[in-house]
């Protein structure tokens, strides 16, 4: 039996007090394969110390970095948490980037070890390949010159015992994307995780009876802050699907008797189209759904809680800012339409106007609660500009009503939402100047009814180029992530530039906007 001083610490061990409490009962049920899988605490608690002794046999450390790309099944969480008994930092990687940005993330991590799903990303595979690392394993298909992560995991020892971690060890690395056009490293410590996930559960609590419904990516905050962490947190149990597919999504809600799922406004869009199969089916035991990640708007509000008949919630958190730091009163005050609740008991938050002063009802939300990381990876500039004293300028502008109650308006830079991935135009930009025939791109948002907003860019190309709008998107697709390329492509002789020789922004995106936004509404609807 572990010494429980030597893991309090340890954010690696979510889910062992549970274990001890409910080893017997299903924490995973995972849709992911032909066929279901189900998973108990007992068994999860084994593997996850297998995976930490595992790490040590392949040569990592404390500290050292671990990418791991897997898709969405149980094992990314055994891994992910494993990792972290040992005191490794597992870096997520989103599955849908191209193997360019995949091998930047890697290498600005220094990962001395990766452990991948090949059937998650074409490019994973080759490029962990092409870089100096110790160790490769694979789930699924193994590769040549590669370990089976089955196999290693099954030599391994259950009986582990951790490293002493400290609460300001990391935890983990994930990398969110930069308007700079380069992913940024957000090191999250151990302590600042476990603060969150008690803070969440003393004035939220989650019970073992309830099971959530996981069906975005699991190295989205959506899903390992909304279902995977509070479910672990209290003995409750986890269905995992492999992507989100509407009618499967359903029919899984109601059939496993789910009480809580999340996902991105999008998701439940989609959702909406198929109310003869909502209609058909019994969700009894469902009592609330969340949507988060983007924004809402309240006709769509109105139409969920129509079709679900449930307690229904806006949620904002940042993966570097706590993650969440806004919620649901504890007073039982009703959240207001729009509004993604009020400051969390125990954290501090602020609005700062273009000024730099706090500003009592508008501004850039400023954050400090010991979750806020204590630094981006490799990035004192950032650093140096985005944390002051323990607070974190977020990025994000906030109205706050009379009563406390706060309202996203929007970002700082460009970034804008697309379906619940954040776009940054200047990296779709960089990947089309690096098109052979492309001179300039100018990249802006335009409304679509279902996503919030989506890519179109403006493209001039060079004196001798040669590409029409399907060549621009193709190359798009082929060499970055699918939901960042531009829907569609304005080829232009010159681009349109303001007083100071700049590109005009804000003509570009009226000019789109008057060509493609009555096309892009129509063909979402068809």
């Amino acid at each position: 039996m572990i010494d429980a001083d030597l893991i309090k610490d340890n954010f690696g061990y979510l889910g062992h007090d549970a274990a001890a409490a409910y080893p017997d009962k299903t924490v995973f049920f995972d849709l992911t394969g032909a066929a279901e899988r189900q998973v108990t605490y007992a068994e999860l608690e084994e593997r996850q110390n297998r995976f930490a002794a595992l790490t040590a046999t392949l040569g990592l450390k404390p500290g050292d970095r671990m990418a791991m790309a897997v898709g969405n099944r149980f094992e990314f969480v055994e891994i992910m948490y494993g990792a972290m008994r040992a005191g490794v930092v597992p870096v997520p990687l989103n599955t849908k980037l191209g193997g360019e940005t995949l091998d930047y993330i890697i290498r600005d991590a220094g990962c001395r070890v990766a452990v991948v799903e090949p059937a998650c990303n074409p490019d994973i595979v080759a490029v962990a390949d092409a870089l100096d690392l110790d160790a490769k394993l694979a789930l699924g298909e193994v590769p040549a010159g590669w370990r089976d992560y089955e196999a290693a995991l099954a030599e391994a020892t259950p009986d582990y015992t951790p490293p002493r971690i400290g609460p300001d060890h990391p935890s983990f690395q994930p990398y969110t994307s930069g308007s700079t056009g380069r992913p940024k490293g957000v090191v999250l410590t151990h302590g600042g995780q476990n603060w969150w996930i008690r803070a969440e559960q003393k004035y939220w609590p989650c019970s073992p009876d309830q099971r959530a419904l996981a069906a975005v990516p699991l190295y989205h905050k959506n899903a390992m802050a909304g279902a995977v962490k509070p479910m672990l947190q209290v003995g409750g149990s986890v269905v995992i699907l492999r992507d989100f597919e509407p009618r499967r999504f359903l029919t899984a809600l109601s059939e496993y008797r789910c009480t809580y799922a999340g996902a991105v406004p999008a998701v439940f869009t989609m959702l909406l189209k198929h109310r003869d199969l909502i209609d058909s089916l019994d969700f009894s035991a469902l009592q609330s759904l969340t949507l988060g990640s983007a924004p809402v708007q309240k006709e769509l509000m109105n139409q969920v809680k129509e079709a679900f008949g449930v307690r229904l919630g806006e949620s904002y958190g940042l993966t570097e800012g706590g993650p969440v730091m806004i919620g649901p009163p504890v007073d039982g005050r009703e959240v207001p339409f729009g509004s993604c609740g009020v400051a969390w008991p125990e954290g501090e938050v602020k609005l700062v106007d273009t000024d730099g002063r706090e500003h009592p009802s508008d501004g850039e939300l400023w954050v400090r609660n010991p979750g806020v990381t204590p630094g981006y990876y490799n990035l004192p500039e950032v650093n140096a500009k985005r944390l002051k004293d323990g607070w974190l300028a977020t990025g994000d502008l906030f109205h706050r009503d009379a009563q406390g109650f706060f309202y996203f308006r929007g970002r700082t830079d460009d970034m804008f939402n697309c379906g619940g991935e954040n776009i940054y135009p200047k990296e779709v930009e960089n990947l089309l100047i690096s098109h052979p025939a492309v001179y300039d791109a100018s990249v802006v948002p335009v409304s679509h009814p279902v996503k919030g907003d989506v890519p179109v860019a403006m493209v001039m190309l060079k004196a001798d180029g040669d590409a029409d709008e399907k060549a621009l998107k193709d190359w798009c697709l082929k060499n970055g992530p699918a939901y960042a390329h531009p829907r569609r492509v304005e080829v232009v002789r010159e681009m349109p530039l303001n007083g100071a020789g700049k590109v005009d922004r804000t003509r570009v995106r009226q000019l789109l906007t008057e060509k493609f936004a009555a096309d892009i509404a129509q063909r979402a609807t068809a």
